[in-house]
């Protein structure tokens, strides 16, 4: 079982603001996720991969072959209260599922 987030790296976030993002982006894709994948995800360790994509793009290619692949999505946009001007989309949280649908999709991006 895995869990895969994926951050925009052409928005240039601190630290403080790329780890606030990716955990909004975990922990509603786990929200939106069935309780018993949930639980066997968080039996196993709860892995996650954080990933970069080079921009919104990306990160909806990445989105829609997520969700016709049949895997839970979540995409956060900031609401601009602090960092950014404006609201800004900034990540992917993808499942938790089987690790092997989540590579199947993501293995070829690189790790933040």
């Amino acid at each position: 079982m895995k869990q895969a987030i994926l951050i925009r790296e052409d928005l240039k976030m601190d630290k403080g603001k790329l780890a606030v993002q990716a955990a909004h982006a975990s922990v509603e894709a786990v929200l939106k996720s069935d309780k018993k994948l949930v639980s066997k995800w968080r039996s196993e360790g709860m892995t996650k991969a954080v990933l970069k994509v080079s921009g919104l793009k990306e990160l909806y290619k990445y989105k829609q072959i997520a969700e016709d692949a049949g895997l839970k999505t979540a995409l956060i946009t900031d609401a601009a209260k602090t960092f950014f001007s404006e609201p800004t989309t900034t990540s992917l949280g993808i499942g938790p599922d089987d690790e092997e649908k989540i590579d199947e999709i993501t293995g070829k991006l690189k790790l933040l």
